[in-house]
């Protein structure tokens, strides 16, 4: 026999594995199911340990048996002793033997209880046992079902973690810390309400959060713990554990929000247990008064001499009231599939909405979810409402940000940081930080970093600890928006001298960039919108009063009116507009201050006349237009400080001769246009020093280039000149000739007159030799003369390296 304890035990592992999925009514139908089972299997043990049936012959026969109720045998016998039956049809057998022999018995028990017992009251403890057996299989069938069971596995082991993973403990723990200071602070706001205003006005400053603040309400007066303390709280091992929770949930709601299939299945399952109940309370109802206790028994009178036995059904009386039993427990196992079913539709569970975990915990950027996720959520909260709030912790994007910024600090120790040190474009000390999923704090501990660089890091917060920054001067922010507490905001505006942010979109832009009234220099790259709305683009910059240099990279259609706010302070502005066509330039005008203007890439076809009323303007720079002529060139010596002109990169044919009128020009760039000459007037500019007409379509110089006797600088490369005039060699001043990619087969020996030469381009001509008067430039080495190696080694017997071998490419390019 089989113990009962065996059928206790059943599914005990999956039952401790799946019990957050199951609700009071599943657990409470196990428990049913449970006790039908045993129910059951106490009427199976009836049926195979006792005697069946027990048949004795009736002593009355009839051509009708039928007309023979063994219910009835008192009476006939009450009447035996009249001299004839009460009823002529039923006569009582006479003559024949009634001691039968006890395997006649035996035999006639077995025949009689295959052949008029019926099948009910047969066969009920199996069916009881058969149909509680489907019962439990349909309740845990999703939990078996290919489609449903990887998910609902994945999901138990992913809840279970995060309920215990310390990381949960911490993070519940820090918001509950939070929200406690932040009634102390709501409480102690009541307390001096009746303070001065000024007071009360420096207490609500105090208690400012984050500009921009991030999703979990966080108290500022609150003091930041130091970076040791943090790390003590989880230890490594921990927190990488954590980060890997933070990536399965992820992978999992992106899999299981897709579909509701385990809605769907528990539905099915549902409703099968509830048309399983309802065909066994109708068969058992219907069959239940077949469990008789007498039954009659047609017997072939051959075999014993009776024909009509009347058997005792030992079984009947304890059969029929396990019937009732199990009719009950079937029946409330019904009335519990139907309140299941009212709950499955009754309920939005399609739709997990976490507001009162958010309100308790404090951490607002919890995501609601949706389809088999969300199902699975309000299954859990059935057993136990404290393992979503639990497991929410792990789908805030916040909570997530603050683990990577614990194993960031594990990673990312002071003396690793200080091998990214190295010198920027500027000189300073910069700190460099690429793609990291966080800012580490132990960034704060490098007071000696000058310029700090993030590129792509994600969720960055400057917390009050970026005041140990004594020396930090410069801020890039590349694609890494960032927010700022209140003390570091203060830092930034007594410090931060130059600012650089690219972004993709004009919301991206900090707020407390428009506060930094000491900010010298402000580089944006990125898309700003023209458009009247003050949120696509940029806000006022009446407040950054140190502002002198403004570059912006930009695709604009006119300059965003904001720069007018710094036109009295502004000194250089660029603007590189990437291909776009800037039309409306009329605010430049106000930019009385303006030193340098660069306009590149914004598809021009002619100067504008905005930058004429310029008169403080030294550089302009018009790099990649679409200049086709430049006769309003003479309206440029309204701007008579003027020293720097470049065209460069355009499609300028010519240049007209009233460029002469620039009299304070010194630098002038023509290269990469399509100019074939150049005209005399151009060298009348005396006070040039740099000159670059390099790769256009000239044949020859004027003789003219004589008369720049300061020129120190001079390219004439990429072109097609066949001959330099002698001119040239009289400007000793030179120190950079390029005349390299040309058509020149002869080299003047006048080249010796070029006393200050220490560099000589002439590789890509159709040189057979070099002049050896070369050797009477004293600071041009050969290491100066860029030229084929024949020519050079023709050379190197008569040249020797001068004393400017090691000048330095500044020196050179001045």
């Amino acid at each position: 026999m089989i113990p009962v304890g065996e059928f206790r035990n059943l599914g005990s592992d999956q039952n401790q594995k799946y019990r957050v999925l199951k609700p009071w009514w599943d657990v409470f139908s196990e428990y049913l199911c449970l006790a039908m089972l045993m129910l059951g299997v106490f009427g199976c043990t009836l049926q195979l340990t006792q005697e069946k049936i027990a048949c004795l012959p009736s002593r009355y026969t009839s051509p009708t048996p039928n007309a023979i109720n063994c219910n009835h045998l008192e009476t006939y016998g009450e009447n035996e002793t009249t001299e004839s039956p009460i009823n002529p049809i039923i006569q009582e057998v006479k003559g024949r033997k009634n001691d039968l022999d006890i395997h006649q018995y035996v035999f006639v028990n077995h025949y009689c209880y295959t052949k008029f017992v019926h099948w009910f009251a047969k066969f009920f403890p199996y069916l009881v046992v058969i149909h509680t057996m489907v019962f439990m299989v349909a309740s845990s069938f999703w939990f078996k079902y290919p489609g449903t069971s990887s998910k609902i596995e994945l999901f138990v082991s992913i809840l279970g973690k995060c309920f215990d993973s310390p990381w949960t403990t911490r993070a519940l723990s820090e918001v509950s810390e939070e929200r406690g200071e932040e009634k102390l602070v709501s409480l102690r706001r009541n307390t001096i309400s009746k303070d001065p205003p000024e007071k009360h006005r420096t207490d609500d400053e105090e208690t400012v959060g984050l500009l921009r603040s991030s999703s979990v309400k966080s108290n500022p007066d609150r003091k930041v713990p130091e970076p040791q303390s943090t790390l003590t709280a989880l230890d490594k091992k921990e927190g990488e554990q954590a980060k890997a929770l933070f990536e399965k949930v992820k992978k999992f709601r992106t899999h299981v929000e897709e579909a509701d299939l385990l809605y769907v299945m528990y539905v099915l399952q549902t409703s099968l247990k509830l048309l399983k109940f309802l065909l066994v309370i109708i068969y058992t109802t219907v069959l239940l008064h077949n469990i008789q206790i007498v039954v009659r028994c047609l017997v072939p009178p051959d075999l014993t001499g009776y024909n009509i036995y009347c058997c005792n059904n030992n079984k009947a009386p304890l059969f029929s009231k396990l019937a009732y039993c199990y009719i009950c427990f079937v029946g409330v196992y019904g009335l519990v599939c139907v309140y299941t079913l009212y709950w499955l539709f009754h309920r939005p569970l399609k739709e997990y909405s976490f507001e009162q975990v958010r309100f308790e915990t404090g951490i607002n950027d919890i995501p609601d979810v949706k389809n088999d996720f969300a199902f699975l959520l309000h299954l859990v909260d059935q057993y136990d409402s404290l393992y979503s709030k639990r497991f929410a912790v792990f789908l805030s994007e916040v909570s997530e940000s603050r683990l990577y910024h614990l194993n960031l600090n594990y990673e990312w120790k002071a003396k690793k940081l200080r091998t990214r040190l190295a010198k920027n474009s500027s000189n300073r000390l910069e700190l460099h930080l690429v793609m990291l999923p966080g800012l580490p704090d132990t960034v704060f501990e490098l007071n000696e970093v000058e310029a700090l660089k993030l590129e792509q890091v994600k969720n960055v917060t400057f917390p009050p600890s970026v005041a140990k920054l004594e020396s930090l001067q410069e801020l890039s922010l590349i694609y890494c928006p960032a927010k700022l507490q209140l003390p570091a905001m203060n830092f930034f505006k007594e410090h931060l001298k130059i600012l650089r942010l690219a972004f993709e979109s004009v919301e991206e832009l900090p707020l407390w960039m428009y506060s930094l009234h000491e900010l010298e220099q402000l580089h944006l790259n990125g898309p700003l919108s023209n458009e009247v709305s003050r949120s696509t683009s940029l806000e006022s910059l009446r407040d950054l009063k140190s502002l002198r240099l403004l570059i912006l990279r930009c695709h604009l259609t006119k300059i965003p009116t904001s720069v007018g706010d710094v036109a009295l302070q502004l000194q250089r502005l660029s603007i590189y507009n990437e291909g776009g066509k800037l039309q409306a330039l009329s605010c430049l005008k106000k930019l009385t201050n303006l030193v340098s203007l660069e306009l590149v890439s914004c598809e021009l076809e002619r100067i504008p006349s905005a930058i004429f009323s310029l008169s403080n303007l030294q550089e302009l720079d018009l790099k990649e237009n679409r200049l086709t002529t430049v006769e309003e060139i003479l309206s440029l010596q309204h701007c008579q400080r003027l020293m720097t002109l470049r065209l460069w990169h355009n499609k300028i044919t010519y240049v007209p001769d009233h460029i002469s009128k620039l009299h304070s020009l010194e630098t002038l760039d023509i290269s990469w246009n399509k100019i074939r000459k150049l005209p005399s007037r151009l060298f009348y500019c005396t006070k040039l020093r740099h000159l670059d007409v390099s790769h256009n379509h000239l044949t020859s110089l004027p003789s003219e280039v004589g008369i720049l006797q300061g020129l120190q600088y001079f390219s004439a490369a990429f072109n097609s000149l066949e001959s330099l005039p002698e001119e040239l060699f009289s400007c000793k001043r030179l120190r950079t000739l390029a005349v390299g990619s040309n058509c020149l087969s002869y080299l003047s020996p006048r080249v010796s007159n070029l006393g200050q030469l220490v560099r000589l381009e002439l590789k890509g001509n159709r040189f057979g030799s070099l002049p050896l008067e070369l050797k009477d430039c004293p600071l041009l080495a050969l290491s100066g003369i860029i030229a084929e190696d024949r020519l050079l080694e023709q050379l190197f017997t008569d040249v020797e390296a001068g004393p400017c071998d090691e000048i330095n490419e500044d020196s050179i390019s001045e």
